[in-house]
């Protein structure tokens, strides 16, 4: 199942200037994967480089998509969920323009509201960040 442009709305709640993915290319109800090239226009943009910041909002929103799959897929809408931690966290790399970040998140855990997912992101095959992200979710 892939998503692109404003499809990817009915998976998460963030909307332009920060929509940090471009494609969801995969899907499940344990991993996903999905792809961001990095443009003039990103707000996370700094001397022709994504900053570190844009990095994590980039595995945060894939994991947004993540979460929000269940209610896309029961004909609802997605919740907002907030960053609790960050672990086993690593940036080796900081991408440029035109570069396309493809990123791969596995859900470790789930219980109470909370998900514990793994990502990887890189970058022309070479891995620019991985780690561990607890994202919890604001009740309806």
């Amino acid at each position: 199942m892939m998503f692109r442009g404003e499809q990817i709305y009915q998976l998460m709640p963030q909307r332009p200037p920060i929509v940090m993915v471009d494609v969801v290319q995969s899907l499940t109800d344990k991993s996903a994967d999905t792809a961001l090239t990095v443009k003039t226009d990103n707000i996370f943009v700094e001397n022709g480089v994504l900053r570190e910041a844009g990095m994590i909002e980039h595995i945060a929103q894939t994991a947004a998509i993540f979460a929000g799959y269940p209610a896309f897929r029961d004909g609802g809408q997605p919740r907002l969920g907030y960053i609790g931690e960050l672990r086993k966290f690593k940036i080796t790399a900081l991408p440029r323009l035109a570069d396309t970040l493809v990123t791969h998140l596995d859900l470790v855990a789930e219980a109470a509201g909370v998900t514990l997912v793994e990502a990887h992101t890189c970058v022309a095959g070479n891995c620019v960040a991985e780690g561990q992200m607890k994202v919890f979710l604001k009740d309806s």
